[in-house]
């Protein structure tokens, strides 16, 4: 018996961080926890077809998760993920260095 197994191509590093839009969009998703398209969207100033490609990314590296509710989609961190837990603790981390710089400029 022959078992065939579908292999989804993995984004890499590089391909994923590589985007300014697909940065603001993990940002966002650290700071708000979830949003749907258009609010994305609206946040990060990216166009709606933009954050859909950007969310693909996203989504085939398992970092973002998607939730349906008949047509809204709410897309939040894929926390089990521990990719992704290293990604928000990384934001996080940064935005905490940048609230001290503030303080000490």
């Amino acid at each position: 018996m022959i078992v065939l197994y579908k292999v989804q191509r993995d984004e890499n590093m590089e391909e994923v961080f590589s985007s300014k839009g697909r940065v603001k969009i993990i940002k966002l998703l650290v700071d708000v926890a979830e949003l749907n398209i258009s609010g994305i969207a609206e946040r990060a100033g990216l166009s709606y077809s933009t954050v859909r490609e950007h969310l693909r990314v996203l989504k085939s590296e398992g970092l973002v998760k998607e939730k349906r509710f008949g047509r809204i989609r709410i897309l939040s961190l894929n926390i089990e993920n521990p990719k992704t837990k290293l990604v928000k603790n990384f934001v996080e981390s940064w935005n905490s260095a940048s609230e001290l710089d503030c303080m000490h400029a």
